[in-house]
C-alpha cells in the first residue's frame, strides 16, 4: 500500500510538471513572438529566440535561419529574444560602444521601439481572451445557483460580525444576482461588494452592508476561505507528523466539537479553527468514548487533517453551452475580470501576509490538477498569460514595462536616455527580478519543508 501511494503521489507531480512545463513554454515563445514579429517587421536584426534561457553559452538545441539563432537553453527560468543594438538580458555592452547601424533597435525611431516592446504583453493579452473565448465555446460553464447549495454557505467570523449566519444561501451581490455561488469569495475580496442579500434558514432575508475596506480585512483574517459550501464529512486522513497526529487524533475519530464549536459539517472545523489561537480544543468520539484533544495550531492556521465528503450532492453543478457567437462576449467578460482581478489584488502583495504568501514555481505548478485536463490546463494558461502580460507591463527595469517607461520618456520630452543609464537601469532592475525570484520560490521550499505545499 505505501509503494501504491507513493507510486500516485510521483506521479501526481509528473502530471503537474508536464502541464506546468507546457503551459509555462507556450506563454514564453508566445510572448517572445510578440516581440520578434515588430522587430522583423521593422527591419530590426533579431539575433537570438530562446526557449528558456542558454546561461553560460549552454544549450538543448538550436538551429540559424535568416541571421537568427533559434534554441532552447537548459535555465527554464523564462526566454528572451536578442535584438541588435537593445540593452537587455545579454548586457551586450561591446555591441553598444560600436557606432548605432540601420538594423539595430536603438537606429529605430521611438515609436517603432515601443511596438516592439509593448509586442510581448500585447500578445498575452490577446492569448488569454483568445483562450478563454476558446474554453466556453468548446466546452461551455459549469457554476453553482445558490439554491443548488443544499446545506446552505459556511461563513467564517469575520462576516458573521457582519450579520452572515452559517447555513445562510446567497441571492444577490451590489444588487445583481449571483450566477455562481462559488464566486463569492473572488467577488468579496477582488470585485468592490459591499452589498449582499442573502437567505437565512429560518426563510428570511436581509441585506448585509459591509465596509469599504472588507477586501483587506477579509485577506488579512480568512484569505480566499471566507465563504464555502457546507457538506457533512468524515475524516479522510490525519497527516504524518502534524499537530493533529502529535495530539493523537485517528482517521476513524468523529469530531463533536472544535472550541466549543459543534461539528456538522466540514466549515465548521475551519470556523473552529480560524477562531483558535494557538491551539484548538477538539472533542472526539471514539469507540464510544468522548476523548478531549489539545490540537496545537500550525503554520498558516493548518492541523493536518483532511475530509472526505458523506454526501456527494451537498452541491448540484449547472452547465451551459455557448454558441461561437455566444462565446465571444462571454469568453471577453471572462478575461477582463480576470485581468482586473489580478490589478486588484496586487495590492495584497504589500502587506506581510501577502509577501509571504508570494509563490515561485512549485505554487504555480500546484495550481494545475493531478490528473490531466485539457479544460483546466487551458483555464490555467490563460490566467497565467493575462498574469504574465500584467506583471510585464509593470515599471521596472529589465521588464518590458521598464523599456515602455524610457522609450514613452523620450516620446514626451524629446530627449532619450544614454545608454549608460539604460545599462545601469538594466543591472538595478535584473538584481529586483532575481531577489524577488529567489524570495519567492524560497517561500515554496519553505512551505514544502514545513508541509504546507
Amino acid at each position: 500500500m505505501r509503494f501504491l501511494r507513493q507510486y500516485s503521489y510521483h506521479m501526481e507531480i509528473l502530471i503537474k510538471a508536464s502541464q506546468f512545463l507546457l503551459s509555462l513554454s507556450l506563454l514564453i515563445v508566445l510572448h517572445e513572438f510578440g516581440h520578434y514579429l515588430p522587430a522583423k517587421l521593422f527591419k530590426t536584426r533579431v539575433e537570438k529566440f530562446y526557449l528558456f534561457f542558454d546561461a553560460w553559452g549552454k544549450k538543448l538545441f538550436s538551429f540559424t535561419k535568416g541571421g537568427t539563432e533559434y534554441g532552447i537553453g537548459w535555465l527554464p527560468l523564462g526566454g528572451y529574444v536578442k535584438i541588435s543594438g537593445m540593452i537587455d538580458e545579454s548586457m551586450d555592452t561591446e555591441q553598444m560602444k560600436l557606432p548605432a547601424q540601420p538594423w539595430e533597435f536603438r537606429s529605430k525611431p521611438a515609436w517603432q521601439r515601443l511596438i516592439i516592446m509593448l509586442g510581448g504583453v500585447i500578445v498575452n493579452f490577446i492569448l488569454g481572451f483568445l483562450i478563454y473565448i476558446m474554453i466556453f465555446n468548446v466546452w461551455g460553464e459549469n457554476y453553482v445557483k445558490s439554491e443548488d447549495v443544499k446545506y446552505g454557505m459556511g461563513v467564517s467570523k469575520t462576516l458573521e460580525n457582519y450579520g452572515f449566519q452559517q447555513g445562510d444561501k446567497l441571492l444577490k451581490a451590489n444588487g445583481k444576482v449571483i450566477e455562481n455561488a462559488l464566486d463569492i469569495n473572488q467577488m468579496l475580496l477582488m470585485r468592490n461588494v459591499t452589498r449582499v442579500e442573502v437567505q437565512h434558514q429560518d426563510g428570511s432575508t436581509e441585506l448585509i452592508q459591509l465596509p469599504e475596506d472588507i477586501d483587506m480585512e477579509l485577506f488579512q483574517s480568512v484569505g480566499m476561505d471566507a465563504m464555502s459550501p457546507r457538506f457533512p464529512f468524515v475524516l479522510d486522513s490525519v497527516l504524518e507528523g502534524s499537530t493533529s497526529a502529535m495530539a493523537g487524533l485517528l482517521k476513524t475519530d468523529k469530531i463533536i466539537s472544535v472550541n466549543e464549536t459543534p461539528i456538522n459539517y466540514w466549515s465548521d472545523v475551519t470556523y473552529g479553527i480560524q477562531n483558535a489561537k494557538e491551539s484548538a480544543s477538539i472533542k472526539v468520539e471514539r469507540d464510544g468514548e468522548i476523548l478531549d484533544l489539545d490540537v496545537a495550531i500550525g503554520e498558516r492556521g493548518k492541523i493536518g487533517i483532511a475530509p472526505k465528503l458523506t454526501d456527494k450532492d451537498y452541491i448540484t453543478m449547472s452547465h451551459r453551452e455557448f454558441s461561437i457567437g455566444e462565446s465571444i462576449p462571454k469568453g471577453i467578460s471572462e478575461a477582463y475580470w480576470k485581468l482586473r482581478d489580478i490589478v486588484v489584488q496586487f495590492k495584497f502583495v504589500f502587506t506581510s501576509k501577502g509577501a509571504s504568501s508570494l509563490g515561485g514555481f512549485i505554487a504555480i505548478g500546484n495550481i494545475f490538477p493531478a490528473s490531466w485536463s485539457w479544460p483546466a490546463f487551458w483555464s490555467i494558461t490563460a490566467f497565467l498569460s493575462l498574469m504574465l502580460g500584467f506583471m510585464n507591463l509593470l515599471p521596472i527595469p529589465a521588464l518590458d514595462g521598464g523599456h515602455v517607461v524610457f522609450t514613452l520618456w523620450e516620446m514626451i520630452t524629446g530627449r532619450k536616455p544614454s545608454d549608460k543609464f539604460l545599462e545601469h537601469a538594466q543591472v538595478v532592475g535584473f538584481i529586483l527580478l532575481m531577489g524577488l525570484l529567489l524570495f519567492a520560490n524560497g517561500n515554496d521550499v519553505y512551505k514544502w519543508i514545513t508541509g504546507q505545499l
